[in-house]
Parts: structure tokens; sequence; C-alpha cells
């Protein structure tokens, strides 16, 4: 089974990474274990990369990265989040430099972007070139089971425009998906980059009866084997698609993970990527009771976008869950 390390941050990358070694060792699991690196950051430089391949030594993973506004500690300025999968599962080369891993049921990509095109165009490309990696898996974009997608506040009015690539290239079981904006591309001109997860084998949606999901291009959940892939979830009431609890942090992250415990069932949460806004990370520090109580033992990801698709918005959970 995929597992994640919480995210690790810190103002070094080189220190950073050690403290992923670290914290591997202590798990009993080594770099070659590794089936997936994320990296957050302020700013991205070849110090990061070249902390990533020390770590790494040797090992090939598909890494993604994500610029980010900055991190709860407001001291921070590049974090990293490992997937590990005992043995580190099965290396796909797919060419051009696109490397998957394939640990029991989940299939880990690389993050993608373009810099061609308008952004319609750039979301298009992004969920062909996704599609490219996975033929080399003996796959389809029918098998991703989560997307996340990466834009600007100024392109906040657009986005409804990638609704029509989602509906033509995706399905017919559309996979979990959240959307989140960051004002610094992670390469200039890239108005949208990517992230997906993907999965071998029949996929389930999971709806608790929401009805909005009926005309949108991505589910509550979705099932592969044993694993819950989920969206992101704001507050936001599903029935009157109204958000709630503008301004209260604490209240809005109750709200959200009633929700979440809606969707999971009797799955346990073991993972929580949490993207709060400027506004809300002052109360930030105040989730982690909260947060402690419901999901014991999950690994937690924390960073600061620079809003989120609903300005009322100050927090936006992705979580992952394990079915009994």
């Amino acid at each position: 089974m995929t597992t994640y390390l919480p995210g690790i941050a810190g103002t070094d990358a080189a220190a950073v990474y050690a403290e992923a070694l670290r914290r591997l060792a202590d798990a009993g699991l080594g770099p070659g274990d590794v089936v997936h690196v994320t990296e957050y950051g302020t700013e991205y430089g070849t110090g990061a990369v070249a902390a990533r391949d020390r770590l790494l030594d040797g090992h090939r993973a598909p890494v993604s990265v994500v610029p980010v506004a900055g991190f709860p500690d407001p001291a921070d300025t590049f974090a990293v989040e490992l997937a590990v999968f005992p043995g580190g599962g099965d290396l796909i080369d797919a060419g051009d430099g696109g490397v998957l891993r394939v640990a029991g049921d989940l299939v880990h990509l690389p993050g993608v972007h373009t810099t061609t095109g308008e952004f319609r165009d750039q979301y298009r490309w992004c969920l062909t070139r996704l599609g490219s990696l996975l033929r080399a898996a003996g796959l389809g974009l029918d098998a991703l089971v989560r997307t996340t997608d990466f834009t600007a506040t100024a392109t906040r009015a657009e986005y409804p425009r990638c609704g029509r690539p989602r509906r033509e290239l995706l399905g017919p079981v559309f996979p979990s998906a959240a959307g989140i904006l960051v004002d610094t591309p992670v390469e200039p001109g890239a108005a949208v980059s990517l992230d997906a997860l993907a999965a071998r084998g029949p996929l389930r949606a999971v709806n608790p009866g929401w009805a909005r999901y009926d005309t949108l291009t991505y589910q509550p959940g979705i099932v592969a084997g044993n694993t819950l892939v989920m969206s992101g979830f704001g507050a936001l009431d599903p029935s009157s698609q109204l958000a709630v609890h503008d301004g209260d942090l604490l209240a809005q992250a109750a709200f959200i993970y009633d929700n979440v415990d809606l969707v999971a069932g009797g799955a346990t949460v073991t993972r929580l990527l949490e993207y709060v806004t400027p506004a809300g990370v002052a109360d930030h520090g105040r989730l982690a009771a909260m947060r402690a109580e419901r999901y014991p033992g999950a690994a937690v990801t924390s960073v600061v976008c620079s809003a989120l698709l609903r300005p009322e918005f100050l927090l936006e959970v992705v979580p992952t869950a394990v079915l009994p």
C-alpha cells in the first residue's frame, strides 16, 4: 500500500531532504521505496534538484514541482512530501523524461505543464501528455483517479473553460479533482500545471448523494483497489452550492471534515493535503487539535496558496483514505 510521509518544511532544500532521509530510515524504508516526490517552494533552483538527487541516490521516481505563496510557518521556503511503497513498485520509463512508478493498484505520474498556447489549450495539452505517459503503462486517461490543477488568480474567470477538454478526454468515470490558485507559475508562460494519480483495475465513483456532481467532470471520490482517492473539499454546501462560514477558518475546517467523513464512510483517512490562503494562515495552527482528533495518524502536509477558486474559501483539503 502506498503511504505518505508528512510534509517536511524548512529554509534549505539540503536540510529538508536530509530530514526526509532520516524519517524514511525511522520507518524502516529507504530511497528505493520512494514512488513519488512533491516539492513545494516559494522559490525554486538547482539546489533543490541536487538535494533530491542526493536523497534518491540513483533511484528514479516521478516528481511534481508546485510553487506556493508560502507556508504556515512564514520562515519556511521549501517543503517535500514523499509517497512510499515497500520495494518501490515498478519503474516505467515513458521516454522524454517521463518516469512513472506503479505501486500496487496506484500509478504515480510526474507533474506536467507547457508554455505554449492559451489557457484551455494548455489544459488540453496537459491531459494529452498524461495520456501519453499512461500509455507507457498500458493505460489510458480513463485510469486517472485524481487531477490537481494549479492556475493563477488572474485566470479564475477562465477556469470554467477547462471543463470542455476534461469532458472530451476524461471518463467515463470522471476522476476526483482539486483546483488551486498559485500566482507564481512552475515556469514562465505556464498558465496551468497538472498533477495526477492513476490506478490499474476497475474504478468506482463515490458520491454520498450530491446532485451537483451530475453535471461536473469530477467526482467526490474514486475507489481504486483498497484506496479511496478524494477531491479537494472547501466550505461549499453541496446542496445550495453556496460558500459557508465566510471568514472563519475553524468553522470552514469543521464543515470540510464533515463532508470528508460523508465520502469516506468507514474508510480511514491516512493523508490530508491542506491548501490554506494567506487570509487563513493566522488561524491555521488552531486546526491541529481538531484535525488530530478527527484523523489520528493521518500524514498532513500544509502549504499556503495564493487563493482558492471560491474567494470565500480559506482552506481546501485533499484527503486520501484506505478502505477497511
